[in-house]
């Protein structure tokens, strides 16, 4: 049987692909590493043949494919078929047909170490654009090797716009792959609300040792809106010692908040540095392909369906956040299951005239300049964080260097971090060279000028 299951599996997963309608890219990254193991009586065993990213896959592919895998794979051998997908470690651990699969995972792993992270935040269902893209590589390449590098991480952006599902999503990914790590998730108000109760303890010599303790022995301490904290001077005080320790001791430290450090009012000087010696990253406003994607998958999450049309006019019309989005359709979803009928677009325009905010402008961030700079010479974002010397990208490269400069508020050495980790000197140098060069050279002063608008329009 086997044998005969092997001999079927491409036929069964090209039928599942089309089934389910899946785009090649996908099928690639989730389906294709999948191979048959063995059969353990009414089991199947599949092995995600991918030693990088097994955990990752089997955790998506049993969410939204196991039941499909079981159903095919039953109708292809005539018999009634349960799935098992294991990872090539566990596959290592297994001692033959009808005997335990070992697992090398500890107990622990199956019981979240922080009940504060949300499970349903991943790197899988969150969807990277434009927008994002900057931070999510951070993020992801923080939740592989947390310590390591990009310490501290600053994640900053309007409300809305997925801050809180990024950081959680590095939480959960490492609580998955590193169980011995400790991770500890917070809001900067349930931190300032926690150390206001122990300073009041003073019945308990110990509270303050313990709230220490707890926040100085973790090993990824991720903050979220750290923005609370700026007008609350012992909080400040008290995270500035736990921040210090932390990160004398090489522990991961993730803080998000709503505006770069610089803009903060009221946080002390120490902290913009600190904040600053790391890696910032924003967030902005998700461009219509990235809202279109995000509605597709807040749909299929949702088990429902909607006309392309009234998907178009939702990502048409809610621009300046993920949760406007969510918003607008969890109130068609509920009007259909209300009223008991299908929502046409007249509907949904007619349920979402109150919704629709003006359009509010844009936040001027390296990041945009990068991706308009990009644009604009038709080179890629990575070209122009590369060490490549092509002057089709060194002047484009150095046009980057001045609007980060000149645009935005962020210091020299956060904009070399951007830029491929280049030293503030180097950003300095560029930026000044382009500012000479303008001077004389009225064609590259339009072409600045020109990009300008692109950036600010108003």
């Amino acid at each position: 049987m086997e044998e005969l299951l092997k001999e079927k599996w491409n036929t069964i997963l090209d039928a599942i692909r089309s089934e389910f309608n899946i785009t090649q890219v996908s099928f690639n990254q989730w389906l294709r590493p999948l191979i048959v193991f063995t059969i353990d009586g009414d089991n199947v065993l599949l092995l995600y043949d991918d030693n990088e990213g097994a955990d990752l896959g089997i955790k998506y592919i049993s969410k939204r494919f196991k039941k499909a895998l079981s159903a095919f794979i039953s109708e292809a051998m005539d018999k009634e078929y349960e799935v098992s997908i294991i990872s090539p470690d566990e596959a290592k651990q297994y001692t033959g047909k009808r005997r335990e699969l070992v697992q090398q995972k500890n107990l622990a792993s199956s019981t979240m170490k922080n009940i504060s992270l949300n499970p349903k935040y991943t790197f899988e269902n969150f969807v990277v654009g434009k927008n994002n893209r900057f931070a999510q590589t951070a993020a992801f390449a923080i939740a592989e090797q947390p310590g390591s590098s990009y310490n501290p991480l600053y994640i900053y952006g309007g409300p809305g716009l997925g801050k809180t599902h990024l950081v959680q999503a590095i939480g959960n990914y490492i609580n998955e792959t590193r169980n011995d790590l400790n991770i500890l998730y917070v809001t900067s108000e349930s931190y300032t609300n926690e150390l206001i109760d122990n300073l009041r303890t003073t019945q308990n010599a110990t509270a303050m040792a313990k709230f220490r303790e707890k926040y100085r022995s973790v090993d990824v301490f991720m903050i979220d809106d750290i923005q609370f904290i700026a007008d609350k001077h012992s909080t400040q005080e008290e995270f500035f010692h736990t921040f210090n320790e932390l990160f004398q001791s090489g522990k991961q430290i993730i803080i998000t908040s709503d505006k770069p450090p610089k803009d903060l009012q009221n946080l002390n000087d120490r902290f913009i540095s600190r904040f600053e010696m790391g890696l910032m990253a924003d967030i902005g406003f998700p461009d219509y392909e990235t809202r279109k994607a995000i509605i597709t998958r807040k749909l299929e999450e949702c088990d429902y369906e909607l006309a392309p049309e009234i998907q178009e006019y939702i990502a048409a019309n809610f621009k300046s956040n993920v949760r406007k989005i969510e918003g607008a359709l969890n109130k068609l979803i509920a009007y259909s299951k209300l009223q008991r009928k299908p929502v046409t677009i007249e509907i949904a325009i007619e349920e979402l005239q109150n919704l629709i905010t003006p359009d509010m402008p844009r936040e001027i961030t390296p990041q945009l300049v990068l991706e308009v700079v990009s644009e604009h010479f038709n080179v890629s974002v990575d070209q122009l964080t590369s060490k490549n010397r092509y002057q089709s990208v060194v002047r484009p490269r150095h046009i980057a260097m001045y609007l980060c400069k000149t645009m935005t508020s962020c210091s020299l050495t956060a904009i070399g971090k951007l830029l491929g980790g280049k030293d503030h000197a180097t950003i300095s140098n560029g930026a000044k060279k382009i500012e000479e060069e303008m001077l004389i050279d009225q064609e590259l002063k339009r072409q600045v000028e020109a990009i300008k608008k692109k950036i600010n329009p108003n």
